[in-house]
């Protein structure tokens, strides 16, 4: 499953030592320019309390009045906690009910189809079997799926295509795939060609509807599989692709590299496929991590969300303002802020949530954030 968590073991009592001051780091390879047209300013919205530690891993949106987030709260440490969702109507958070589920952890992906309102998550049962959830209208439902319940199938990730499919990634009879639904009958794709190939952690669809999977693995389906070469890092995680064109894609995420004292915190991970090779090319700042990508409304760079080591006590998000990532701060919080996931909100413009926590250890008292920009 995709690493989206709190940040363990992290000497927390650090304080912020940045100044906020923007930065902006040049970029020297081929990425399409989108000049800046973002308006407003990120504030809090208010979000429903969770049970002590919570935290939101992921973010889906069907448009400005109807929007979804879920994770795990009542967690402590290594214990797991349960499930907990919530649904926004417009103009309020709720927590929905799942005293339904019998799950242990968090609902850990979700996903919205803009055009018809469907959505569907991703969970994790007692028995250990990942399962396929639909929303319906009031709360999350299972629902079959091929392999449900079979050793050798896991459920990683969901997004959803412009033309109403749903793709979540994972592995199905021991090989890593893609599992494809058009919201009634689902069915898996082709398996990766590679028998050996690790299961992907995730799966975006561009708006052009090409669909890729990504994590320790980076491929394109198009009724075939296409694999991008990459070099694994050192403990470390993928957190979002941004796949522009064929030879124009982004990743993030974040390593800790080789050895290191306890709670030493990670770094963050931005790299760029020019077509031939993966390059760094460099961003405002450097130990923490990135935790999610979105495009604008044609898939093109527009916002990376992340949390810097030094300024723990808002998020630092980065901007594509055409040629460069440029820094932009969240707002100020009492103790810190975490952003685990985002997403843009359709028929807002440049609006986004974003979604986490307010700790980086999974201990009490930990509670769920919500930002919004737009």
């Amino acid at each position: 499953m995709r690493r989206r968590v709190f940040v363990r073991g992290l000497a927390c009592g650090l304080t912020a030592t940045g100044t906020g001051a923007a930065l902006s780091v040049p970029l020297s390879g081929t990425a399409t320019a989108r000049p800046a047209a973002a308006s407003g300013t990120w504030r809090e919205v208010t979000a429903p309390a969770g049970q002590p530690a919570a935290h939101l891993v992921s973010v889906a949106a069907a448009g400005p009045g109807l929007a979804w987030a879920v994770g795990e709260h009542g967690r402590y440490g290594g214990t797991l906690g349960t499930p907990v969702s919530l649904s926004w109507n417009g103009t309020a958070w709720s927590l929905d009910d799942l005293s339904h589920l019998t799950y242990t952890g968090a609902l850990r992906a979700v996903a919205a189809d803009p055009a018809g309102g469907a959505a569907w998550a991703i969970g994790t049962d007692t028995a250990g079997h990942d399962q396929l959830l639909t929303w319906d209208g009031t709360t999350w439902r299972e629902a079959g799926f091929p392999g449900r319940g079979a050793a050798g199938t896991r459920l990683t990730d969901v997004a959803a295509g412009p033309d109403g499919r749903f793709w979540v990634s994972g592995r199905h009879q021991d090989r890593a795939g893609l599992l494809r639904g058009d919201g009634t009958t689902w069915r898996w794709c082709v398996p990766l060609p590679d028998a050996a190939a690790p299961t992907p952690t995730g799966v975006t669809v561009t708006p052009g509807g090409e669909v890729w999977v990504f994590g320790d693995v980076i491929a394109r389906w198009d009724g075939a599989w296409t694999v991008v070469p990459r070099l694994l890092g050192i403990r470390g995680s993928v957190t979002g692709l941004l796949p522009v064109a064929h030879d124009d894609i982004w990743l993030t995420g974040y390593a800790y590299g080789p050895g290191g004292p306890p709670g030493k915190p990670p770094g963050i991970t931005l790299q760029h496929w020019d077509g031939t090779e993966w390059a760094n090319p460099g961003a405002p700042f450097g130990v923490g991590l990135l935790s999610g990508i979105s495009g604008d409304d044609q898939g093109r760079p527009d916002l990376i969300s992340g949390w810097d080591f030094w300024d723990q006590k808002r998020a630092h998000y980065l901007r594509w303002n055409g040629t460069t990532w440029a820094s932009e701060r969240g707002p100020g919080t009492p103790g810190a802020y975490l952003p685990e996931a985002l997403t843009r909100i359709p028929g807002t413009g440049d609006g986004h949530w974003s979604v986490g926590t307010t700790s980086f250890s999974p201990y009490p008292p930990a509670q769920l954030r919500v930002e919004r920009f737009g």
